[in-house]
């Protein structure tokens, strides 16, 4: 089959469009906890030393077998090797623009910055505890929250025993800052 009905393009990917993270606010740094930027360290390595130099090698053994238009291995490998290349190139922005911030180095205080794990009680009474951290660390299941979104917004500056108002999709919903601690992250 010609090139010309085949579609592929050459042209840069968007680097911030799919890769799952939220872009990060204009100007501002990447932070990250010790561990998640070794989490992303650590992708970054696996993709750049070892995925991607046994996907170049695939391809150029699947090229090497003749006509590549109907080649399995080789169109699979291209497609993979792209989205290998932009996952590089995401992280490798991500890294480069990165501020760690050890919350255990932190002095201790009662007022919330990044890296502090939070308990806040609602008006129900009942309790949460949330770690704020990094834009690519956030994992609500565990309680990790970017210090981008709405709740962290929220907390941020704020003290123990101050009661803050968090603007949600679902509503206004008001809760009290019970402890402030500042540990490091598995």
């Amino acid at each position: 089959m010609n090139k010309a009905f085949v579609k592929e393009s050459d042209a840069a990917d968007d680097d911030e469009g799919d890769t799952g993270a939220p872009a990060l606010p204009a100007g501002s740094k990447n932070y990250l906890t010790p561990a998640g930027y070794a989490k992303l360290e650590a992708e970054f390595n696996q993709l750049w030393k070892v995925e991607r130099p046994k996907l170049v090698e695939t391809i150029a053994w699947a090229a090497s077998n003749g006509d590549r238009s109907e080649n399995g291995d080789y169109l699979y490998g291209k497609k993979r090797l792209r989205e290998v290349d932009r996952r590089i190139r995401f992280l490798s922005k991500r890294l480069e623009h990165a501020e760690v911030v050890d919350p255990a180095t932190r002095e201790d205080t009662d007022q919330v910055f990044f890296g502090a794990t939070v308990t806040v009680a609602d008006t129900d009474g009942s309790e949460s505890t949330y770690a704020i951290v990094g834009v690519d660390e956030a994992d609500a299941a565990r309680g990790r929250i970017a210090w981008i979104s709405p709740m962290a917004r929220a907390l941020l500056k704020a003290r123990e025993g101050d009661t803050v108002v968090v603007l949600t999709p679902e509503g206004r919903r008001e809760v009290e800052i019970v402890e402030v601690r500042y540990v490091a992250l598995p």
